[in-house]
């Protein structure tokens, strides 16, 4: 197996990983309570998912 004969600097490096890092998830605003959600997903705030309560929220 071919080895390199010099090391590569931090920049060449850092230049070849700066497409490996992970996109950002696409957010929705939730139908009911308006607050960001991930699409085709529970909303974390409401717990509602197509005007169905799917997760009942505890009362304080």
């Amino acid at each position: 197996m071919p080895n390199p004969k010099r090391r590569h600097s931090k920049s060449r490096k850092r230049w070849r990983r700066a497409h490996d890092a992970l996109p950002t998830p696409g957010l929705r605003k939730c139908s009911r309570c308006g607050q960001p959600a991930f699409p085709h997903a529970v909303c974390a705030n409401c717990g509602f998912y197509r005007g169905v309560e799917v997760v009942p929220k505890e009362e304080e």
